[in-house]
């Protein structure tokens, strides 16, 4: 397996890599429109990627809807084009927030990618999480969303690679002909379009912050266990998986764990020097990743971080709202 050069700022090593399978990852270290135009069509099984959010952080050239939206009119007809027939395009992305009032991103992105032939929409995935900014004028938000698309009718979806288990796996048919056996698929069943963890029957996936395993000086990172369930279930092994806005690498870096290649663009050659060591380490098989499967640690109410103190909220004994 090559680990040299993943990094590369000229976009011809990256070319390479589409027919050279031995080079299991690499990044290019530039606007992701100039890797995206160098790519052939039909080239690639399945595009992951997180793009900015217009919340001012350092890599966004822009931070207001209408460039959000200029920028993803001249991203989405490459990534179209360079898509297999039958493969996939996830699309994460959250909410533009402007003085307390919210604009999901979604339905931008959903506006610009429907009106491409071929294109469907398959699952409106909703990612929660039970950590992050704490609002003061309406609810904390506590969820993104994951636009699944397929170029095509016929597109890979590998079900039994994320199923789940049955949460009653004794339950049995009440009635017709079936009746008496199990209802059950014994490999599991569809964990659904909400991922979070509050749930038997999906699997939760926390947000990389300051004390997860892979957090780097990214301010957005998203976690490898995200982009590992997509992996598994929307392309084949051996397959190509890109992201043009890369970051640090965690698409890339689940993709190497899966058994999948990666070709990615990133402009800041921070982040990009720290993907490469990111994708050595998943290469070399020492990645630091948190497991998909590992469920959320809930406190047991004795342990010290779950006791309220006293001077927290207190315990109602009258009726609020008497009549």
């Amino acid at each position: 397996m090559i680990i040299k050069k993943i990094i590369t700022k000229t976009t011809a090593p990256i070319i390479s890599t589409l027919t050279d399978k031995k080079v299991k990852a690499r990044v290019f270290n530039g606007d992701c429109m100039e890797l995206l135009v160098a790519l052939p069509d039909n080239s690639i099984d399945l595009t992951i990627t997180s793009p900015p959010y217009c919340m001012g952080k350092e890599y966004e050239e822009c931070n207001d809807i209408d460039s959000f939206v200029e920028a993803h009119r001249k991203i989405f007809p490459e990534v179209v084009r360079v898509t297999k027939p039958g493969g996939n395009i996830c699309w994460q992305v959250g909410f533009f927030v402007k003085n307390g009032a919210i604009t999901p991103l979604d339905f931008l992105v959903h506006d610009l990618l429907s009106r491409f032939a071929g294109v469907y929409l398959r699952n409106r995935i909703v990612w929660t999480f039970g950590h992050g900014l704490h609002c003061e004028n309406r609810f904390s938000g506590r969820y993104e969303v994951v636009m699944w698309y397929s170029k095509g009718d016929q597109y890979f979806f590998d079900l039994d690679a994320v199923r789940v288990p049955q949460k009653y796996p004794g339950k049995r048919f009440a009635k017709g002909p079936k009746n008496g056996q199990l209802s059950g698929n014994p490999r599991g069943k569809n964990p659904s379009d909400i991922w979070e963890g509050l749930s038997d029957d999906v699997w939760g996936i926390p947000n990389v912050k300051a004390n997860h395993i892979e957090k780097t000086n990214h301010p957005c990172q998203f976690p490898v266990a995200l982009a590992t369930k997509l992996i598994r279930a929307l392309s084949p092994k051996g397959g190509l998986v890109l992201d043009p806005f890369s970051g640090v690498a965690s698409t890339g870096v689940a993709a190497v764990l899966e058994g999948r290649r990666f070709v990615g663009a990133e402009l800041i050659e921070d982040y990009a020097l720290i993907a490469k060591g990111r994708l050595k380490e998943a290469i070399s098989g020492n990645a630091k990743v948190r497991p998909l499967e590992r469920e959320i640690y809930v406190p047991k109410p004795t342990e010290k971080v779950a006791m309220k103190p006293e001077h927290f909220w207190p315990v109602v004994t009258e009726d609020a709202n008497p009549s």
